[in-house]
């Protein structure tokens, strides 16, 4: 069999960092640990050729030499996913697909015309399907009931990639998560109870990398990675010898729970394992809202308490936020801006509430008939998107608090001094490396381009520019490569502040931040 493995495009989103890439000489930011885990999971007697289409498209002479087409794909990348099918259906190859998109809304796949659905989770569903192409079966549908142990899973084929072109490597050491977000489908695709690797496991992939070359920063990628504290620590008890023993090849980032912050012993041992970075889903300062939505975990204690925990633990806190929950109070968009000032979260992703598919929230809604078709995430496969149900405020409203958010956030003036304060917060180790890293190459290339851009080409800034990182120079330099990819990955979100304006006017049919009085009518939604 001669299967080519694709990973679709990415439209440009929030995680994109399409300037950063550019300024600093990648091509994207992590590599699909899904799709090349899959690979490993195929016959060793197969032939593969794999393409990561944001990194390297395949050419005609890929197309005309496979047998099978196999992808995975994000709900955000479902264009080019839809595309890639119907290229190949109308080439006459035949097409596999799997992974979270597929899987919550697996009809979509099917009406594009996909043969074989590789739903769920690989390790149990990818020798179904294996065992039914030996029997000759030219269609079918491949579900698992149950989570399988993790701890069986194969090392991904990281020789498969093109590893220059990344910012970043990616391993996962965990599944699922133990708590209870209405709104989440991380719950919903992988459990509640979280699965780890085994340590020996994940040092292995870890070597594996070192042994291919790689050195630099690294993304383990489980949406908690704390969900089972008792085995991530034991996991960072043998990661903390690798790292010593091999000179700290790699800084890490994750991401986890707020409740990271009350455990020190899990601080202090991912601090002496290198973790420079953690992305937290906040969500709101609104009490009332995280009760709503089930995020009990964030009620317990002060969340600027747990920032600031965090950060003396060395780590830069990336953050998600949300407007639109229900019985949401008029103002939290204002009430976010202010808690992400005072802890000085530099890049936080403000979003509009999106009922993804079989979540609690999407049943929810379901049973209320508010669900609503034609907008939303689900139907675009776009971050910039008003809420695919009927909110319980006026659309109008959460949609200007949205842009107005994210247009304050992203003022060139408030995002720079948002990262000289955070950089000034971390606790950060002078005598070892634990920070953002780069190649020496493309760390030369990223510093004359901010310098270039910020404190030359931009007079708005320049000022501000040059006397932050005299700053940071003189007082802290061990977060130098910290605080300058910060700056650089401002030119992306710069951009695309204007692009998520654009977006949500287009579809409430007028500029909310040149709209003083509310519009006499809602944007038309059509009750599904």
């Amino acid at each position: 069999m001669k299967a080519l493995l694709l990973y679709p495009q990415f439209p440009q989103s929030f995680w994109s960092y399409d300037r950063f890439m550019e300024i600093a000489g990648f091509k994207a930011v992590i590599p699909p640990l899904g799709i090349i885990t899959v690979a490993a999971l195929l016959p060793k007697e197969w032939e593969i050729r794999f393409c990561d289409r944001n990194v390297n498209p395949e050419t005609d002479a890929d197309w005309q030499w496979c047998d099978l087409v196999i992808l995975s794909a994000m709900l955000v990348q479902k264009p080019d996913f839809h595309a890639l099918i119907q290229k190949a259906v109308k080439l006459g190859k035949k097409v596999a697909v799997g992974g979270p998109y597929p899987t919550s809304l697996p009809q979509e796949a099917l009406d594009s015309g996909a043969h074989y659905l590789i739903l769920d989770e690989g390790e149990i569903t990818v020798p179904h399907f294996i065992a039914a192409l030996n029997q000759g079966q030219e269609q079918g549908i491949f579900r698992a009931q149950e989570k399988p142990d993790v701890t069986q899973s194969p090392m991904p084929r990281f020789d498969l990639l093109k590893r220059d072109a990344y910012f970043m490597m990616a391993i996962q050491f965990s599944r699922g998560c133990p708590f209870n977000c209405e709104f989440c489908d991380i719950i919903t695709l992988y459990g509640r109870k979280p699965r780890t690797k085994e340590p020996s496991q994940a040092i292995a992939e870890l070597q594996k990398l070192y042994d291919l070359g790689w050195r630099g920063s690294l993304f383990i990628v489980d949406d908690n990675f704390i969900g089972n504290q008792r085995n991530v620590k034991r996991f960072l008890r043998e990661l903390i010898p690798w790292v010593k023993q091999h000179n700290y090849p790699f800084t890490f980032m994750t991401e986890a729970s707020v409740n990271l912050a009350e455990d020190d012993e899990l601080l202090d041992l991912m601090n002496q394992a290198g973790f420079y970075a953690v992305f937290l889903g906040i969500e709101t300062p609104d009490q009332d809202s995280l009760k709503v939505t089930h995020k009990l975990q964030n009620t317990r204690h002060p969340l600027i308490e747990a920032c600031r925990k965090i950060n003396q633990a060395g780590m830069l806190i990336y953050a998600g936020f949300i407007l639109g929950f229900d019985g949401e109070r008029s103002g939290a968009g204002e009430r976010i801006q202010a808690f992400i000032e005072k802890s000085s979260i530099p890049q936080p992703m403000l979003g509009i509430l999106q009922a993804l598919p079989n979540t609690q929230l999407w049943h929810r809604l379901e049973k209320e008939q508010r669900l609503v078709e034609g907008v939303g995430i689900t139907k675009v496969g776009d971050q910039n998107t008003l809420m695919n149900f009927t909110p319980t405020r006026p659309v109008a409203e959460i949609a200007k608090e949205y842009v107005e958010g994210f247009w304050n956030l992203y003022e060139p003036k408030n995002y720079l001094k948002r990262c000289f304060k955070q950089c000034l917060k971390i606790n950060s180790p002078a005598e070892r490396k634990q920070t953002m890293q780069f190649p020496l190459g493309k760390g030369l290339r990223l510093v004359s381009q901010v310098i270039w851009h910020q404190g030359i080409r931009r007079p708005e800034i320049r000022q501000q520019f040059w006397q932050q990182l005299l700053t940071i120079v003189l007082i802290k330099p061990q977060v130098l490569n910290m605080y300058l990819g910060l700056c650089a990955a401002g030119e992306h979100f710069w951009e695309y502040r204007v692009l998520a304006r654009e977006r949500i006017s287009e579809q409430l049919g007028y500029d909310p931040l040149k709209v003083t009085v509310k519009p006499e009518k809602e944007p038309m939604l059509v009750r599904s």
